[in-house]
């Protein structure tokens, strides 16, 4: 009875659609992904790679590209993106650092294995370049080619 006055009191037509029940969505984000949006469940990782070396000049672009040749495309040869970056943050020391990057892209099926590949790059690029960290960021997605 409510919503009938409210539908009839001047400005409060709205009340009247406040109380209907919303559809529901009964596809998963897996099947909205394959059905509607015709694409496929991938996992999605972005590993950003700073090029400040400690004490030391700037990692160059023909360092970071031995790194992709030896260390990540053998590891993800199906592909990937790389990107340039600038980097802000506050280091261990308190200090906000700027730092020019790179950002690597990987769309790929979750595997235990990839998740291996993915923490071996990590580490790599921490010991072969004096790097404190390498931040890993992860989701799920969908994509289609």
């Amino acid at each position: 009875m409510i919503a009938a006055v409210a539908g009839l009191v001047p400005g409060c037509a709205f009340a009247h659609e406040a109380i209907r029940p919303q559809p529901k969505s009964y596809l998963s984000e897996a099947q909205n992904c394959r059905y509607r949006l015709h694409g496929q469940n991938f996992s999605r990782t972005d590993l950003l790679f700073g090029l400040a070396r400690p004490g030391g000049p700037e990692i160059t672009e023909q360092e970071f590209q031995r790194f992709i040749n030896n260390e990540i495309a053998p590891r993800f040869p199906k592909g990937f993106t790389v990107l340039n970056g600038e980097g802000r943050f506050r280091g261990s020391s308190g200090i906000i650092v700027r730092e020019p990057s790179k950002i690597l892209i990987l769309l790929y099926r979750f595997s235990q294995k990839s998740n291996r590949a993915i923490e071996a790059i990590r580490t790599n690029y921490k010991n072969s370049f004096r790097q404190e960290s390498v931040l890993r960021i992860d989701e799920a997605s969908c994509v289609s080619f």
